[in-house]
């Protein structure tokens, strides 16, 4: 299979398939023109990429959860803890968007939005703390 192939069923651009070639996360064959030659393992191991990507998993997440896959003695335990480890970010994560929105939606409210100078959004920002 050529890579626009590949591309295509993955779901993925070509130029994030040869960056995954380039860092080692799959390796297609060579045909002897020097044409990358994909097998149906290597459309798997994309599709796969391709799905924890969409999760969230780092590029070293993935390469971890590859390595588990093929794996066949691997302990589920051991995918759930990275599993667990990558939600743990994600709460995090939404803590602080969380908090963000807070302090947003305070500025925003103390905000009368009219044609005065004044503007308690420019004044939060500028002393670091909102209302």
């Amino acid at each position: 299979m050529n890579i626009k192939y590949v591309a295509t069923r993955a779901g993925l651009p070509a130029k994030t398939i040869r960056y995954y070639e380039e860092i080692g996360l799959i390796t297609p064959l060579r045909q002897a023109n020097g044409y990358r030659a994909f097998r149906e393992s290597d459309l798997h191991k994309l599709a796969f990429i391709g799905r924890a990507r969409s999760l969230g998993f780092t590029i070293e997440d993935c390469r971890a959860l590859l390595a588990l896959y093929e794996d066949r003695e691997r302990a589920s335990a051991d995918v759930k803890a990275l599993a667990a480890a990558h939600l743990a970010r994600i709460e995090a994560k939404i803590a602080e968007l969380q908090a963000m929105k807070r302090t947003l939606s305070g500025l925003v409210e103390a905000c009368a939005g009219d044609g005065r100078p004044d503007c308690p959004i420019l004044q939060g920002l500028g002393q670091g703390h909102c209302c």
